[in-house]
């Protein structure tokens, strides 16, 4: 199994006429990723690679049932194409758009979790459940050389950084079951909580690996989460920008939300949170495999490779 996607996802791309979305809807359809239609508003009749276009939601949906959307609309249109696509009736919605202004955001955000429906992003580069399918730009043009399929779900703030933890784990002989770039913003759809209780429902999961930085409630909540016993599989973290804590407060580097306001907030704080609450926290990249590894052995769980030459 895995969380969110996997090879039975109907999709629709909304904004699919777009250069940015042309480009990864070949590469998705290539990969195995099932989209079935497109929507861009006066390009009906349209195709793009084989996809056809549909004016709005509601006809895309009518003429092919879909289970998620891929948003590729500019940030000011991000809010009316979302609650298009909740009105629709899809259970999960994927945006790329960057810069999506935030009391935006909080409304969409609001809309999708009364509907019940899963909102990744904003600003996410994607999902990838390798050898299933993926959703968005994540593991670009050969996503296997990236992602080799396994059982370590990974969830990151950093679109980058999810693959910098898979070729990480490929190196330790470990593959991805998902891995999900959440989004870099200061409000987000989902929480990393609520991440990595996909993960410890999904019985093809062993561990999850969770990259964090300063700003926002969200590693902090994973320690509560652990510490509550919510989580019985094994978490490792990796927190970057101790930097940060030499500048003044309120100051962002790189992602948005990510700036120290409070003392809690920082990335030497989120360690030692973290580090109390159980979960492993690495110091390096490199030192995640065996840091899982450990860990699992220590959980009971059978312990096998899931790439043909591990290192460990």
């Amino acid at each position: 199994m895995s969380i969110l996607i996997d090879q039975a996802t109907r999709v629709i791309v909304q904004g699919i006429t777009g250069g940015q979305a042309r480009f990864d809807t070949e590469w998705c359809i290539k990969y195995g990723t099932r989209i079935v239609a497109g929507v861009t508003p006066g390009k009906h009749g349209e195709m793009v690679h084989g996809v056809p276009v549909y004016d709005t939601m509601q006809s895309a949906v009518a003429q092919h049932p879909a289970d998620a959307s891929v948003l590729y609309v500019p940030a000011a249109q991000v809010k009316p194409a979302a609650l298009e696509a909740i009105a629709a009736g899809v259970r999960l919605i994927v945006v790329t758009s960057e810069y999506v202004p935030l009391h935006d955001v909080v409304h969409i955000v609001a809309a999708a979790r009364a509907a019940g429906v899963r909102l990744v992003g904003c600003n996410t580069n994607g999902i990838i459940s390798p050898g299933k399918s993926k959703l968005g730009g994540v593991g670009g043009m050969d996503p296997a050389e990236i992602y080799p399929p396994g059982r370590i779900g990974v969830c990151s703030r950093s679109g980058g950084m999810t693959a910098e933890i898979s070729l990480a784990l490929r190196e330790g002989g470990y593959g991805v079951s998902t891995s999900v770039a959440m989004g870099g913003d200061l409000v987000t759809g989902m929480s990393m909580a609520e991440y990595l209780m996909l993960f410890e429902a999904d019985p093809d999961t062993d561990a999850v690996v969770i990259f964090g930085e300063p700003g926002t409630r969200n590693e902090q909540e994973v320690a509560e989460l652990v510490r509550a016993g919510g989580v019985s599989k094994p978490v490792a973290a990796l927190i970057s920008g101790a930097f940060q804590e030499a500048y003044p407060a309120g100051m962002s580097f790189g992602h948005a939300a990510a700036a120290i306001n409070t003392q809690d907030e920082s990335a030497s704080a989120k360690r030692r949170l973290l580090q109390a609450a159980g979960v492993h926290v690495a110091h390096a990249l490199e030192d995640i495999p065996g840091m899982l590894g450990q860990a699992l052995v220590a959980a009971g769980s059978v312990v096998r490779p899931d790439t043909p030459a591990p290192v460990i």
